[in-house]
């Protein structure tokens, strides 16, 4: 049902101030003897829009014919001559027949998406509803479940507005060179612009026209044929001023005017000093600043193992569907090996494919650490001297090579999310709270059903279940490492590793941009160093020990720590070692494991930096001692003979 109605969607008129055209017919417009206005633009995909100015031979006729093929019938219909207060369109052969193949935009995005332009600099001729206002016309901007709700997906002008405007006021000079539009985001109504005219102000009330080359009149330009595509175009000659307008000129039949847009404009120097100069984006370190594709990725993290090989090293945990590797840079003063005592952390990038902020973050701290600890910088030199880091930059890099090669400005919101397969990652990890939810619920936890390490659901194993390799990749990357402490760079694992493993984990959401335009990257990397540093160092908040055989000294693994009032445990890792993450206070905490008495104690957690030793030395019981003494055809000794036979006195 869904298709077809996609399919009738693409198949609706359009309607404006003067067009009207089946969007799938076949036209053969001419323009009038004196031409009014021109088509420039910019986008080689064919769009209702685009679909009215293919005029291949030139000829000027006064009439529109088209022929609608519908059901193997052919009808002819004859329209007037267009009259409509919009002029009539033209088409410029020479333009048409010189498309490039994929336009690039040539300055960044002002920040519709990113949110740098507020809302205050948002204005628009009228609006449907506060939810569909001028603030919610941001490029890729999602809308809520409910249509019509406060936070709707587009700015959509009244229906009686005969001459709807968008207007966005950068607040200082500005080279606008460019515009990206987008239809409204919803799962209940169609309606996008299909063409738009683009004006400029210094004062918000003089206004002039971007012009077409050739016949120096207004340009109209191409807009959308779909809801979500990002469709760019770029401004025949770049205007310098404050202000910029898109006036919708026609959108779909049916509809409304509505779009999201972005803004490409580069910053230009104020000789009179009349406005605030616009805040530079920049960063004092001297790294990688850019954007990354696979092989660029592999090559940097080559380039980091080699500047610091001594606290480097690149291993990868699987491979994507489409045999990409998926790389890890692993930080530590003894990289390759688990010290006892020293947890492990994790940083995942790149799940969903398209939100590359975080992979670039993660590329940009591994360039980060291995700098600061050569120049000997006390706060990263400790922190790769107590701690075994892992960074994960992309987890989906199929998803990511696809994001890639569209460009930040064009990708939108879905391209690129999934993995090759369609899977969306974040979905894709067994679901373990519904389970144990309800075992709470029926007051079975934490004596039958455990609080920790729950177990794979079984649908989850069978072989026909839909379960992607990247995701199989990083579950057994968690079985291998007792990682403590992660964050995720974004998406919704973090309840399976709470719940799966001893990790405790987090998402962090970290743009309103998936895809951040290049030039961003300097100051998104500032406002959020600090934050990626800080989180590490969390790991040293709470209780830290090892868990020992009281006879033997060894380690013991799997042991269970269970916290007083806390319902979730931990366990030992294979060295009997532990990491509790609690924040200040008192807390009684018990060590427990199969054939060994339990042993609880008192554990103080100070304000003071560093995790508190709470250390264990468990003794076997009576059972377990004989047990191994059997298995060993070693004489049973007279102190467990003795324990033995009261046990079996106190039992009868």
């Amino acid at each position: 049902m869904w298709g077809l109605l996609f399919a009738l969607a693409a198949c609706a008129p359009l309607v404006g101030t003067g067009l009207g055209a089946p969007s799938d017919a076949v036209l053969n417009l001419a323009p009038p003897a004196t031409t009014e206005a021109s088509i420039s633009t910019s986008t080689p995909r064919s769009s209702p829009a685009q679909s009215l100015m293919k005029n291949v031979n030139g000829t000027t006729r006064q009439r529109v014919r088209m022929r609608v093929i519908k059901k193997k019938k052919i009808i002819t219909r004859k329209r007037k001559k267009i009259t409509s207060p919009m002029p009539p369109v033209t088409t410029n052969p020479a333009r048409i027949l010189n498309f490039p193949k994929e336009p690039k935009p040539d300055c960044p995005p002002l920040g519709l998406e990113s949110l740098r332009v507020s809302d205050s600099q948002l204005e628009a001729s009228s609006s449907q509803s506060f939810g569909l206002g001028p603030h919610r016309g941001r490029l890729n901007l999602q809308s809520g479940l409910e249509d019509g709700d406060l936070y709707d997906g587009a700015w959509c002008a009244e229906q009686q507005d005969a001459e709807p405007w968008l207007q966005v006021d950068a607040g200082h000079p500005t080279r606008f060179s460019g515009v990206i539009t987008q239809g409204r985001n919803s799962i209940w109504r169609y309606d996008w612009v299909t063409s738009y005219k683009v004006q400029f102000s210094n004062d918000s009330r003089s206004w002039w026209g971007s012009r077409n080359h050739s016949s120096g009149m207004d340009a109209i330009f191409p807009a959308n044929w779909d809801q979500e595509t990002p469709v760019l175009n770029l401004l025949p000659d770049p205007q310098v001023a404050r202000y910029i307008r898109l006036l919708p000129q026609t959108w779909l039949k049916e509809g409304t005017s509505c779009l999201r847009a972005e803004i490409l404009a580069c910053p230009v120097s104020d000789p009179n000093s009349l406005f605030p100069e616009a805040s530079a984006m920049a960063s004092s370190d001297p790294l990688d600043f850019r954007h990354h594709d696979y092989k660029a990725m592999r090559k940097l993290m080559k380039q980091v193992n080699e500047q610091c090989p001594n606290i480097t090293r690149i291993y990868n945990i699987g491979k994507s569907h489409q045999g990409l590797k998926l790389y890890v840079m692993e930080m530590s003063d003894h990289p390759g090996e688990h010290e006892l005592g020293e947890p492990e952390v994790r940083y995942v990038a790149g799940m969903h494919g398209n939100e590359v902020l975080g992979r670039e973050l993660l590329l940009l701290l591994m360039q980060f650490l291995c700098r600061e600890y050569l120049r000997g910088d006390p706060r990263v030199t400790r922190l790769l001297t107590e701690m075994r880091l892992h960074l994960l930059p992309s987890m989906n890099p199929d998803g990511h090579e696809i994001a890639y090669r569209r460009g930040s400005e064009l990708v939108g919101w879905a391209e690129g999310r999934w993995n090759y397969q369609g899977i969306d990652l974040n979905h894709n990890f067994a679901d373990l709270n519904t389970p144990l939810w309800t075992a709470e619920d029926d007051g079975l936890v934490p004596h039958t059903v455990s609080n920790h390490h729950l177990p794979m659901p079984t649908y989850y194993t069978l072989p026909n279940a839909t379960v992607a390799p990247e995701t199989w990749a990083v579950i057994e990357w968690m079985q291998r490492i007792p990682f403590v402490l992660s964050a995720n760079l974004h998406g919704g694992m973090n309840d399976f590793s709470y719940l799966y493993t001893n990790c405790f984990e987090v998402t962090v959401e970290l743009s309103c941009d998936k895809f951040p335009h290049e030039s961003e990257l300097a100051q998104e990397w500032e406002n959020n160093k600090d934050a990626l540093l800080t989180y590490l160092e969390q790991v040293r908040m709470g209780i830290t020990g090892v868990v020992r055989d009281k006879d033997t000294e060894l380690g013991i693994a799997d042991a269970v720590i269970a916290v007083e009032g806390i319902n979730h445990d931990v366990t030992t890792a294979w060295g009997g070692d532990y990491w509790r993450l609690l924040t200040p206070g008192d807390y009684e905490v018990t060590a427990s494991a199969e054939g060994y008495h339990s042993v609880t104690r008192n554990c103080r957690v100070t304000f003071e930096e560093g995790p508190v030793p709470c250390n264990f030395r468990l003794t076997k019981t009576p059972k377990q001692r004989l047990r191994e003494l059997l298995a060993a055809g070693a004489k049973v000794p007279p102190d467990l003979r003795r324990r033995l036979e009261q046990l079996r006195k106190q039992r009868n």
